[in-house]
């Protein structure tokens, strides 16, 4: 079926199209998965994409993956891609997060009202495809964590199954109303504090206040308190290789290479990709240092930078991060971007799906030192950053947090897809949730089985890890 987004037609007209997509892709056909015929194997697949990245840290990479099946999954988003190529469709597709599990949630501070906010936070993967694929992304992960945290089958599939019915209901409200109201819908932490954190228990209350707390102190100050060693005059960002290389150590990497004069330049270019006003707020600032910095388990290996920027004074600190972009992993399996800047891909799918999104969010292209080109994003390194601690969650409270993702994820695909035949091809039922309690379970037990195929792989050399 085809995508409606250009001419939508009426509501009568949507909701006819969400209803007959249902013939085609029965709402419990997406409960069923098997591995397809000839499947590739899971390690060639990260190796594969291991390619691009910087060898040196591909260990590393495995390393953090190996920690448990769940941190295997996070860094296997291109595994799970092409598992999905040959699942059931509805036929609406929408901005994919393309990397939807439960970490890649969180808080943040909201540009202009200064208010914490919960949504996506990670759009590495972002591209338009069908709206299952990032819903299946986020209900395996809560299978995946449940089984991490000792909980039995029964109740992760409750957990999932909430997660599944909030997205459902949610992608109904909005359907019912207009667009841009639709398009302003977002949760912020007054709301997820009266709705859900009561219900979870006072543990968890006590948790959440501390956590609001903890993200509300968790900006550029902060990071300039933790990064920089100020005790030699000019501030300078400090090492800790391998995980943080300051620009004054690349030495043999960037032999006949001025650095600093290279990253003035850069973030001359990636000025260019901001709006004029929010060129006057960069503008305020003057670049002091910049510093390699390992980021995340999926992400390990992809070149990622800090910039460290000064305004009034050492009081007034900015942290930028530059991180680089490579082309979707479910780009294979779905129509390219429109984008050929892989920076401006995510930028402006981070733009489409979150209501809030960072007022320094920008892009840049460079030639490395390496001598080959490299798409990049910039946004803040902190500013307000809050993420759930799934490892303390008791049964309830990952009940609640699914809730929650699950109700921002429809607020993310209302933004970019048909909500209103989404929200018909779903309906009133619970159908479509015992399809994702099912999908989710199979898809975790294979994923644990692809985490023992990397394991097995490491123990027999063919690749490297290091914790």
């Amino acid at each position: 079926m085809a995508d409606r987004d250009h001419s939508p037609g009426t509501p009568a007209e949507r909701v006819a199209a969400g209803k007959a997509a249902r013939s085609a892709a029965p709402r419990s056909s997406h409960g069923e998965w098997e591995a397809p015929a000839g499947r590739a194997d899971p390690v060639e697949l990260l190796e594969r994409q291991a390619a691009s990245r910087v060898g040196r840290l591909v260990p590393l990479r495995y390393g953090r993956m190996l920690a448990s099946p769940f941190a295997f999954y996070r860094g296997a988003a291109a595994v799970m891609a092409a598992d999905l190529a040959a699942a059931p469709r509805s036929g609406f597709e929408t901005q994919l997060c393309g990397d939807a599990h439960l970490t890649n949630f969180g808080a943040f501070a909201s540009p202009s009202e200064r208010r914490l906010v919960f949504d996506l936070n990670d759009f590495d993967e972002t591209l338009r495809g069908p709206w299952e694929w990032d819903l299946k992304r986020l209900v395996a992960s809560f299978s995946l964590a449940g089984r991490e945290r000792g909980f039995g089958r029964r109740r992760r599939r409750r957990i999932v199954r909430a997660a599944s019915a909030e997205y459902r209901e949610t992608m109904r409200r909005l359907a019912a109303m207009g667009n841009l109201e639709a398009w302003y819908q977002q949760l912020d932490a007054e709301t997820i504090a009266e709705r859900w954190v009561a219900a979870a228990g006072e543990r968890q209350r006590t948790r959440f206040e501390r956590g609001v707390a903890k993200a509300r102190a968790k900006d550029s100050s902060r990071a300039f308190s933790k990064l920089v060693d100020d005790s030699g005059g000019e501030p300078r960002i400090a090492s800790d290789p391998p995980l943080l290389v300051p620009i004054r150590e690349l030495g043999a990497e960037a032999v006949g290479v001025d650095v600093e004069a290279r990253v003035q330049e850069l973030l001359g270019e990636y000025r260019e990709s901001l709006d004029e006003e929010r060129r006057a707020v960069l503008d305020g600032y003057r670049f002091v240092d910049a510093a390699f910095k390992v980021v995340g388990v999926g992400s390990v290996g992809t070149r990622a930078w800090i910039v460290l920027m000064l305004g009034r004074d050492e009081r007034d600190p900015l942290f930028l991060q530059v991180k680089e972009a490579q082309r979707s992993v479910i780009e294979p399996y779905a129509a390219p971007s429109r984008f050929d800047q892989q920076g401006e891909r995510v930028v402006q799918g981070q733009r489409l799906m979150q209501a809030s999104s960072d007022l320094l969010l920008g892009w840049l292209r460079t030639e490395g030192i390496d001598g080959h080109r490299h798409d990049f994003y910039v946004r803040q390194l902190w500013d307000w950053k809050a993420s759930a601690k799934v490892e303390e969650m008791e049964p309830r409270a990952l009940n609640a947090y699914a809730q929650i993702c699950g109700m921002t994820l429809a607020h993310a695909h209302a933004r970019g897809g048909d909500r209103i035949a989404i929200a018909a091809y779903l309906g009133r039922g619970e159908v479509f949730d015992r399809a994702m309690a099912e999908f989710a379970e199979t898809y975790a037990d294979r994923s644990e089985r692809d985490y023992e195929a990397l394991r097995t792989a490491v123990g027999e050399g063919r690749v490297e890890a290091e914790t």
